[in-house]
């Protein structure tokens, strides 16, 4: 983590909002709630404000926001750099043709999808998520925006966990995130 979140007191603001559910949604799983996070507006703003002030003037063109609390963050974002935003969305949640990318879980198979169209060639992307943790749904974000030519920028992300590795996965891709959990 940089010295500058370190120091910037929105930091730990952000930290202290969100909840930490032990034993959801099985046991041993330590789930990181933003929600509460969204029910302190300066929490949610200062959120906002740290990844638009890293994003405002690196010529993004898309963010691409992954379903579904990518969507909470994402628009923002776009709105304040100029930015489109673009959702990934599980299958059968987006009418018309689509791309898909099937990626592996923890527990199981899943899969993005993206409008055939939404982004194009050369377009400078961002990819929006609450938390990484294997790093599974990243890369298959970034694989689907790279499939149509778009160059992914930057993942961002709100939390890390940074035992489960999923920075690991990336390919060398930036990773930028505010907190850190263990």
């Amino acid at each position: 983590m940089s010295a500058y979140k370190d120091e910037d007191p929105r930091v730990t603001r952000i930290k202290r909002s969100i909840r930490v559910v032990p034993d959801f949604p099985k046991p041993g799983i330590m789930f990181q709630d933003i929600t509460t996070l969204l029910l302190d507006p300066q929490a949610f703003k200062d959120t906002v404000d740290m990844f638009v002030e890293r994003y405002k003037d690196k010529n993004i063109s898309v963010v691409a926001g992954i379903e579904a609390r990518g969507f909470i963050f994402g628009p923002p974002i776009a709105l304040a750099t100029g930015a489109k935003f673009v959702p990934l969305r599980k299958p059968k949640k987006l009418p018309g043709e689509v791309i898909s990318e099937e990626y592996i879980l923890e527990y199981g198979r899943d899969c993005l999808q993206m409008h055939v169209g939404a982004v194009k060639a050369g377009e400078r992307a961002l990819v929006v998520d609450d938390l990484i943790a294997t790093g599974g749904t990243l890369c298959a974000a970034m694989n689907l925006l790279e499939r149509v030519g778009a160059h992914v920028v930057e993942c961002a992300c709100v939390i890390e966990l940074p035992d489960l590795k999923g920075r690991e996965r990336l390919n060398g891709k930036p990773l930028y995130v505010l907190v850190e959990s263990h």
